[in-house]
């Protein structure tokens, strides 16, 4: 058995898919959550999806001391400049919902034409180590942005991104499908051979 890894979210479904790409990557790790822990809340201050994962994974690796990973995620819209880009979980304000964020996004984007419609969905994953050793893997989907959603899989933006080379939004997909194409497997998938090195 190897080491163990934790892994900075309480969200069973990203838990999953972090076991499914060191499985296929042949990985050795056992890999432990938040869930019923009391882990610090981490205010992700960071300009970047990169600094946001990189603050979550030290505080959390300081925290249980053990290696650690986390990520940071979101959309970013071609004609609102690569907003909400990290302001993507917080778009609609305090108390923002997935619901309130997807409405002001078409309600934002509702005059612009299918040709501006373009964005993309950017994933940094970081795994630090209880020495402080840091290191950062990104990972981008390229899609549209339909003007209504459709699909009732994922969370998020899901609903209205479609990704390129497809017809269907990232809601309308399998969790298999999307993890083969998705920001955080291409994240996730580029991590796996540094945990293995470093702990498998």
């Amino acid at each position: 058995m190897g080491g163990q890894l934790m892994v900075a979210t309480t969200n069973p479904g990203k838990l999953a898919e972090l076991n499914r790409i060191l499985a296929a990557g042949h990985v050795d790790v056992e890999l432990i959550s938040l869930a019923g822990l009391d882990a610090p809340a981490v205010r992700e201050t960071g300009a970047t999806f990169a600094a946001n994962a990189l603050l979550k994974a030290h505080a959390i690796a300081e925290f249980s001391g053990l290696p650690t990973v986390a990520d940071d995620s979101g959309l970013c819209a071609d004609a609102l400049n690569g907003m909400p880009g990290v302001l993507s979980a917080r778009w609609s304000g305090r108390g923002a919902t997935d619901e309130r964020n997807l409405q002001l996004l078409l309600d934002q984007l509702a005059d612009t034409p299918a040709a501006r419609r373009g964005a993309h969905f950017t994933c940094a994953a970081a795994l630090v180590l209880p020495s402080g050793r840091e290191h950062v893997a990104e990972g981008t989907m390229n899609g549209r942005l339909l003007t209504a959603p459709r699909g009732t899989a994922g969370f998020g933006y899901d609903p209205v991104f479609v990704p390129d080379k497809s017809e269907l939004t990232t809601a309308e997909m399998t969790a298999e499908a999307k993890d083969a194409i998705s920001h955080r497997g291409r994240a996730l998938r580029a991590l796996a051979p540094v945990i293995a090195a470093l702990l498998g």
